[in-house]
């Protein structure tokens, strides 16, 4: 009995990961076993920053709400208590985008929470 090559099907995933390694550098979109090591590492790379784009988002959303709060006279960590304290349950990239698009909202939250920080203070 002859022997089968597959060739249909090695053809098939051959074009595949080529397809994925397009607009790679040198050999590395051409040749089949240069493009598998490259897309392999391009997907662990994009699964590793699928997870730290989420960390740097909220990194960046408390640094707006930091500098808006420093703006009337709290730290981020005070006024993160006050929002506590008042019952005020907004996410962090809610206050972000009112501190930068909507400052007017932003202070009176603000109020709110330094007002409720001022009351158990008292």
């Amino acid at each position: 009995m002859a022997r089968t090559k597959g060739g249909p099907r090695a053809h098939a995933r051959h074009r595949k990961i080529i397809k994925l390694a397009k607009g790679h550098y040198g050999r590395r979109k051409n040749c089949y076993r240069t493009a598998v090591q490259s897309v392999e590492k391009a997907l662990q790379y994009a699964y590793a920053h699928r997870k730290q784009k989420k960390r740097n988002f909220r990194a960046l959303w408390i640094q707006r709400i930091n500098a808006a709060t420093r703006m009337h006279g709290l730290t981020y960590s005070q006024f993160m208590g006050g929002m506590k304290k008042a019952g005020i349950e907004m996410d962090r990239k809610v206050l972000a985008d009112l501190a930068v698009h909507n400052p007017d909202a932003f202070k009176s939250v603000f109020d709110q929470a330094q007002k409720a920080l001022n009351a158990k203070a008292a």
